[in-house]
């Protein structure tokens, strides 16, 4: 797993970028750019590519990799794991996050999902069909542990060191919001005892609407009620401390909702998810960085003039890695090309708090 020692070696050797690149996730550092896995067909020509592009982010300063077993089917996991054992750094100095809770096809899509999903996870017993929401999600304690599982044979490694429970408010479509907190902790609790087993290092939840949307909206989770419950869960696991630990959701220039909404109730009132994280000592991980690649060709000109970068993509993530409370800022990279045009973004200067701020003024 990734350790202090590991990280902070790892930052050593690329002491290149511009400040703040580097930026402290527990103990150790990440890169404020990370490798994003989440796009691309289910073919070996685009394995290929990600596992190039994976290869070339590790020896070239970016040591974050974030991934999901329902990406491409597996197989986004099963190449970074592949990626990640032919790297020419340690084990310790990359720290390696995926997610459970989409039921995943095995390598490609079936010709009938609803069989697949009955065959390999109703039948078996691995999800109880109550637990299921439009036929493609859970986030049961037992389905989460059978996923963990498969998710670190995918990476062929021994710890996670960061798992997210995947987009949660899926659950809503079918849930009350209490019952999907209730599921919430009782899962939190499998994972308390999966990271007192070492089989994770921390945990946490990747959303996309669930933390930058109003309190009144459908998809709406309090990130207050979150942490209430992961420490629960940790005090009945038995553990002295919580190990929940990040927070991912979408950040960018057109999707700046996590900064601008106030929908989270702090010690002074309502906060934006982002200032709540901060204050709460959570790390943020941001989604949708460049837009899924629109940004690269379309920013707003107010912001494109005080945002450093040398192509108008590295401008956009930089502006996403600048936003107060973010830990990293994840970007798709699926070619060796798009792998150094990433990376290079950290040799610029992100924004300060006060441009930061006036971009919003």
């Amino acid at each position: 797993m990734a350790t202090r020692e590991g990280t902070w070696a790892y930052r050593d050797a690329h002491d290149d970028f511009a400040r703040t690149f580097f930026r402290r996730f527990g103990d150790g550092v990440a890169s404020s750019i990370g490798v994003g896995t989440y796009l691309g067909d289910p073919t070996d020509e685009r394995d290929d590519a990600y596992y190039e592009a994976v290869r070339t982010a590790l020896a070239s300063g970016v040591n974050v990799i974030d991934t999901a077993i329902n990406y491409r089917h597996q197989r986004s996991e099963r190449v970074v794991g592949r990626a990640l054992s032919a790297a020419d750094i340690d084990r310790s100095e990359a720290v390696i996050a995926t997610k459970g809770g989409f039921v995943p096809f095995d390598g490609r899509r079936p010709a009938d999902p609803g069989a697949f999903v009955k065959r390999e996870y109703i039948d078996t017993g691995i999800i109880d069909r109550d637990d299921l929401v439009g036929g493609q999600h859970c986030i049961s304690p037992d389905f989460l542990d059978e996923q963990l599982d498969r998710s670190l044979d995918n990476l062929d490694i021994e710890t996670i060191d960061l798992y997210y429970v995947h987009n949660p408010e899926t659950q809503l479509a079918e849930n009350s919001r209490e019952a999907v907190y209730d599921q919430l902790e009782a899962s939190f609790k499998r994972l308390e005892e999966r990271a007192a087993a070492g089989d994770i290092n921390h945990y946490g939840v990747a959303t996309w609407e669930a933390f930058r949307v109003p309190t009144g909206h459908e998809k709406y989770l309090s990130l207050p009620a979150v942490v209430e419950r992961a420490r629960a869960a940790a005090k009945a696991a038995g553990n002295t401390a919580t190990h929940f630990r990040a927070i991912q959701l979408p950040f960018n220039v057109f999707m700046a909702d996590a900064f601008t909404v106030e929908a989270h109730q702090g010690p002074e009132g309502q906060q934006s998810a982002l200032w709540f994280a901060h204050e709460a000592g959570l790390d943020v991980f941001t989604s949708a960085s460049i837009m899924q690649g629109r940004l690269a060709a379309e920013i707003p000109d107010s912001v494109e003039a005080k945002v450093e970068g040398a192509t108008r993509a590295q401008r956009a993530l930089n502006f996403a890695r600048s936003a107060p409370g973010v830990t990293c800022s994840l970007v798709g990279t699926g070619s060796v090309e798009h792998a150094s045009e990433n990376v290079d973004t950290g040799r610029y200067e992100p924004l300060g708090a006060d441009a930061f701020d006036a971009v919003f003024e």
